[in-house]
């Protein structure tokens, strides 16, 4: 593969996939003289927001609608969009043919000069990446974050600036390609099931997930989290040992052992913390996000950052002033005497369940959305424990009512917005509407974001 941008002149690329990615890669190519192509099984019609962005580039060959085998035929390369699935026969006739294909994060990551840390898990990466990039921030640690949220990892080189470090947040769809990236860091912070709409069982989906440490070597330190079977199971791959770990853990039972090879633990209201000779402290007595899974973004972030020059003094300004980010259990208004909280972000089981950890009980959720194959029975207990009323709404509410359904008042509902006034009804003082809809949103909408805003949206007007 290529590893200088001299290289891709007069080079014959397609992209498959006119996303966020697809625009990025389009943009990036063209500015290098490669000879662009690109191709998406939707119409012109459907994709005239991304065509208006690439007005002016036109160098670059669209074929839209479908995909044609011949023009796959005739590239040096093909590179999918992350969200484009792998599997297709297509790429599999265009494998056979000889055809090189490979995914953006790998093509990418190629080019990148400077230390890449590759941040994955099911839940949290984008705290933990924005948590990490405010304490190396604070710190006047120059740094960039993108990867699997709305910033595709082209767009740093298509930016003039280079930052210090890179923190990528690192999706199993853009792991599926990985050949030869390799990470200074890895940050694996919690792996459950998830994405059973593009992979055939759990077992392809983490096999997905242990590429990132395809290519670790002593040079790399990895940051995992010791209170996560999934995670400790895949530490024991002989590829996760070449390099250095650092654990961290809820249990202060884990401190001892933990403090013996380097990480980080959870005593009280402090975070015991060592990635040098000296045990470090901090205080946790004012974090202001909810929820247990907090402190083990804090305590991977913080590590990471440590890692990379961040001052004791920045990291607990940071732990101090962080207040979360939108739609991951972000508090909207208290109506009536009762609490609603827009946890959007939550498109997995995993996701309910530590959303739900952070209440007692009276909860009103809120859930459902595209169906992704995902059980839900491991709810079952916390629901009966916690949810007063459950409101199913959209394409899975069928498939979570079968698991659920038995364990609480529950409602399936036609809309969104009945779905959240039905909540309101329902609710009584001292009660929490919780969404947190453990689906994606695209049968009702084009983002989880999209989602989260016409919540929040609706609970405004509410008196």
């Amino acid at each position: 593969m290529w590893k200088d941008v001299a290289e891709l002149k007069d080079k014959k690329i397609l992209i498959v996939g006119l996303g966020r990615t697809g625009v990025a890669l389009a943009k990036f190519l063209t500015k290098h003289e490669a000879q662009v192509t690109v191709t998406d099984h939707k119409s012109k019609p459907e994709l005239s927001a991304q065509l208006e962005q690439l007005e002016g580039y036109t160098n670059i060959k669209f074929e839209l609608g479908s995909h044609s085998p011949k023009t796959f035929l005739s590239q040096d390369l093909v590179i999918l969009s992350p969200g484009v699935a792998p599997h297709l026969k297509i790429f599999e006739y265009a494998r056979q043919q000889g055809i090189k294909i490979t995914g953006e994060f790998e093509f990418v990551s190629a080019f990148i000069k400077e230390p890449v840390v590759a941040i994955t898990g099911t839940n949290g990466k984008t705290t933990v990446a924005r948590l990490a990039e405010s304490m190396l921030k604070e710190s006047g640690v120059t740094c960039w974050v993108g990867g699997s949220t709305e910033t595709p990892l082209t767009n740093y080189l298509l930016q003039e600036e280079r930052a210090r470090v890179v923190l990528v947040e690192v999706s199993s769809f853009m792991l599926e390609h990985v050949n030869d990236f390799s990470a200074v860091n890895v940050v694996f912070t919690n792996l459950a099931e998830n994405h059973l709409e593009r992979y055939r069982s759990m077992e392809d989906y983490v096999n997905a997930k242990r590429k990132i440490f395809k290519n670790t070597n002593q040079a790399t330190t990895s940051i995992l989290n010791a209170d996560d079977n999934a995670v400790v199971e895949l530490a024991r791959d002989p590829a996760v040992q070449r390099g250095r770990i650092f654990y961290f853990s809820r249990k202060p039972a884990l401190e001892p052992q933990i403090m013996n090879i380097g990480g980080a633990v959870n005593v009280g209201d402090e975070l015991r913390v060592r990635t040098g000779p000296e045990i470090e402290s901090f205080s946790i007595k004012n974090i202001k996000m909810k929820g247990k899974h907090a402190i083990e973004n804090v305590m991977a972030a913080l590590l990471l950052a440590r890692e990379h020059g961040a001052t004791h003094e920045a990291v607990q300004k940071v732990i101090d002033a962080f207040g979360g980010l939108r739609h991951r259990l972000e508090y909207v208004r208290k109506v009536g005497g009762v609490l609603f909280y827009n946890d959007s972000k939550a498109t997995n089981v995993h996701a309910v369940s530590r959303a739900l950890d952070c209440f007692d009980e009276n909860v009103i959720l809120i859930a459902g959305g595209k169906d992704t194959n995902l059980n839900y029975g491991p709810l079952q207990n916390m629901i009966k424990r916690k949810v007063k009323t459950l409101i199913l709404v959209g394409e899975a509410k069928e498939r979570i009512n079968r698991d659920l359904g038995d364990f609480s008042e529950t409602y399936l509902i036609g809309t969104f917005e009945e779905a959240v006034l039905i909540a309101y009804q329902k609710s009584r003082i001292g009660d929490i509407v919780l969404l947190s809809p453990g689906c994606s949103s695209f049968d009702m909408f084009d983002s989880y974001e999209e989602r989260g805003d016409y919540f929040k949206e609706i609970v405004k007007k509410f008196k």
